[in-house]
C-alpha cells in the first residue's frame, strides 16, 4: 500500500509538523475536544479565534493531501488561509461520508500531535 493513501501515515506527518511549528499542548487538546463535542466545522472556527493559523494550515494540507476533491482556486489575498478553510469545511460538511472520513483522519491527527507536544514538553 502507497504510505500516502494511509490515513494513519498520514495524520502521523501533519502532526509531526504541527508539533515542530510549536503548537502547545493546550491548544491542541482543546481543539480536540471542540472536534468530538461540536465536529468538523466548529474545529475550524475554534482554531481560526484562537489565531491559530499554524495548526488551520497543517489541517488543510493533511485534508488536501487525502485528495477530498477540493480544489480552490488559486488566491492573491493575505486572508486565504481563513476563506479556503472556511469553504473547505463547508465542502467537508456537504457530504456524509467525506465529512465522516475527514473528522476521524482530523481527530487521528490531533491526538498525535497532542501526544508529540506532551513528549516535546519533557525534553
Amino acid at each position: 500500500m502507497n504510505p500516502e493513501q494511509n490515513l494513519d501515515y498520514l495524520a502521523a506527518k501533519h502532526a509531526q509538523k504541527t508539533v515542530e511549528a510549536g503548537l502547545d499542548e493546550n491548544l491542541i487538546t482543546k481543539t480536540l475536544g471542540v472536534l468530538q463535542e461540536n465536529g468538523v466545522y466548529a474545529c475550524f472556527l475554534y482554531l481560526m479565534a484562537n489565531n491559530s493559523s499554524t495548526a488551520v494550515d497543517q489541517i488543510l494540507d493533511m485534508l488536501k493531501e487525502k485528495a477530498f476533491g477540493f480544489n480552490p482556486p488559486p488566491r492573491t489575498d493575505t486572508d486565504a488561509t481563513d476563506t479556503d478553510a472556511l469553504e473547505f469545511a463547508t465542502y467537508i460538511t456537504a457530504d456524509l461520508q467525506r465529512l465522516l472520513l475527514a473528522k476521524e483522519c482530523l481527530e487521528q491527527m490531533l491526538i498525535y500531535a497532542r501526544y508529540g507536544a506532551k513528549a516535546a514538553d519533557k525534553q
